[in-house]
């Protein structure tokens, strides 16, 4: 589903990954992990078309997207829920909601979005600067699922939120994947929700995979090693 080769990413004179290989499979949950300025968000925001990549290919579904737009990713089917979340704080959840709408044709948010998220649809007037964190994690993901995507992005979504919302996002993203087939890529570094949702774990350490195991055969103090500071 998504396959991303020998992917080379810089700032400048600066390079920050260094020929990544990764293959994510149809309905497969990655999750990325590393220290902070290991390259995950580097990676994320180069697989979106934010920031360019200096050379490497970034397939989807065996089509090539490294060479398009932003938006034009988002149409082929790739969509991204950035780090600390950035929904758009004086709109309502419904109107942020809708801004996902406008990849995917579609002009009312369907029922399953709020079915997956049902705080939303309590709070679907309510401005999204006004929700919880935890609550504005959901609607971001809640925006990028208006997109119909195929692969969801996701830049460390555990990132100030509490305990128990963070096991509840867990159940929800296994749900996603099992509903709605998607392939999901998930930086973090919180080794319990990796280990809890993922299909298999890879470690960057320096812009480069280090690690790439099966959930099953997961060393979690090996892995631990690479997240300490």
């Amino acid at each position: 589903m998504l396959d991303i080769t020998d992917y080379h990413v810089a700032y400048g004179q600066s390079e920050v990954l260094h020929g990544l290989n990764v293959s994510v499979a149809p309905n497969e949950i990655v999750a990325i992990m590393g220290r902070n300025g290991m390259g995950k968000t580097t990676l994320m925001k180069a697989l979106m078309g934010i920031i360019p990549a200096k050379s490497g290919t970034v397939r989807m579904n065996g089509a090539e997207v490294g060479g398009l737009k932003s938006y034009e990713r988002v149409a082929k089917g790739l969509a991204y829920v950035p780090q600390g979340r950035m929904i758009f704080s004086t709109m309502t959840v419904k109107e942020n909601i809708e801004t996902g709408l406008v990849a995917s044709g579609g002009s009312k948010v369907p029922d399953d979005i709020y079915e997956l998220f049902p705080v939303l649809l309590e709070m679907k007037n309510r401005r999204g600067g006004n929700l919880s964190g935890g609550q504005q994690q959901q609607l971001a993901i809640a925006r990028a699922l208006a997109t119909k995507p195929k692969v969801l992005l996701l830049d460390e979504p555990t990132e100030g939120i509490q305990p128990s919302i963070i096991q509840e996002m867990a159940r929800t993203l296994k749900r996603i994947r099992d509903e709605r087939g998607l392939s999901i890529v998930v930086s973090e570094q919180v080794l319990s929700f990796a280990l809890d949702i993922a299909d298999r774990v890879l470690v960057i350490e320096n812009g480069e995979i280090v690690r790439d195991e099966l959930r099953a055969s997961v060393d979690a103090e090996q892995v631990a090693k690479f997240l300490s500071v």
